[in-house]
């Protein structure tokens, strides 16, 4: 139970939920301290580094009572140790395709509103095919397998001045738009070994340069002294993440983005072993040459259980096979 010196300066961060009628899921953190915020997308260093230490200066607010508000509908639940809230639940009512408003409270000791926070979920069309992407060295240049470049890399850009790699953009927009039009577009998910405390600003990059919207998954909130192993998790976790989105939505075929650069490949073929028929293709970005036999060897493996396969350096590749194998127009 929080305690009253708790609610003054209390945060809840809701981040982009999931579903449809049947199954919708939201998740969340409650936090002690007030939100960190960017003034300015200035190039300044200094600026960026303060920044990004305040997103790991967190004090999750564990055992405290959430409440959802979602149409006509209150639902309750309590935060985990690490102040992390998750609701999955049924719409009473039929909710169309599109983004839906929803509203989480956290609960004095009262059962007064100590702080909202406001959210959305994101229900797809029912169309053929949804895109489940890597962020990290996969659409973002991250340099994940090397720990002194990323942090390097986090300290002094910003969502405005961070990379993406070429012509990505441009793919992920025709494989939104694959066997579909732009007013039904494909859903998208993006899941990665990131951590909730980069959620805005992973938000702001996907949203400056223009990538279909979708909803993020993401790894457990570090605290600044973990900062050194940001960007690392177990196998596990981010596995039981996708199968979590396939299981959401049976009516779709999948297809999976990600690179080499850490486990992936294995981690796709474990999914296309276990949701046969499920997966349509697998999309691998080659940016670690060390990893390039490996990747074969399981990208081999995956095409013998009839999942198409892309190995690839550059989006212009990846968009020619996309077109060749009839994916995109």
């Amino acid at each position: 139970m929080a305690r009253s010196s708790d609610y003054k300066n209390a945060t809840v961060k809701v981040y982009h939920g999931y579903g449809h009628t049947h199954d919708l899921v939201v998740y969340g953190h409650v936090f002690k301290n007030k939100p960190v915020y960017r003034n300015n997308y200035a190039t300044n260093v200094l600026q960026n580094i303060i920044h990004l230490l305040r997103l790991f200066f967190v004090k999750p607010l564990p055992h405290a009572n959430v409440q959802l508000l979602w149409q006509n509908q209150l639902l309750y639940s309590t935060t985990e140790d690490d102040g992390f809230f998750k609701f999955e639940w049924k719409s009473d009512e039929e909710v169309n395709a599109g983004w839906h408003t929803l509203e989480v409270n956290f609960l004095d000791e009262d059962g007064s509103i100590a702080a909202t926070g406001q959210g959305k979920v994101f229900v797809p069309h029912s169309t053929q095919f949804a895109f489940i992407s890597d962020i990290d060295d996969t659409v973002l240049m991250s340099y994940s397998a090397t720990i002194v470049k990323r942090l390097k890399t986090l300290f002094t850009k910003n969502p405005h001045t961070r990379m993406a790699f070429a012509d990505v953009v441009k793919h992920y927009t025709l494989l939104a738009e694959a066997h579909t039009t732009s007013k039904v577009p494909n859903p998208f998910f993006y899941v990665s070994s990131s951590e909730w405390n980069l959620y805005d600003d992973l938000d702001e990059f996907f949203k400056y340069n223009g990538f279909p919207e979708g909803a993020f998954l993401l790894n457990q909130v570090k605290k600044w002294f973990q900062l050194f192993k940001t960007g690392k998790t177990k196998h596990e976790g981010k596995l039981l993440r996708v199968l979590r989105i396939l299981n959401a939505f049976p009516k779709q075929q999948f297809i999976l983005l990600g690179d080499n650069s850490q486990s992936d490949p294995a981690i796709y073929a474990s999914i296309v072993e276990k949701h046969p028929g499920k997966i349509f293709a697998v999309y691998i970005r080659n940016v670690h040459s060390s990893n390039e036999t490996i990747t074969k060897e399981i990208l081999s493996g995956i095409e013998k259980s009839g999942v198409l396969t892309c190995f690839f350096k550059t989006s212009a590749e990846a968009i020619l096979h996309s077109k060749k194998t009839g994916l995109v127009d």
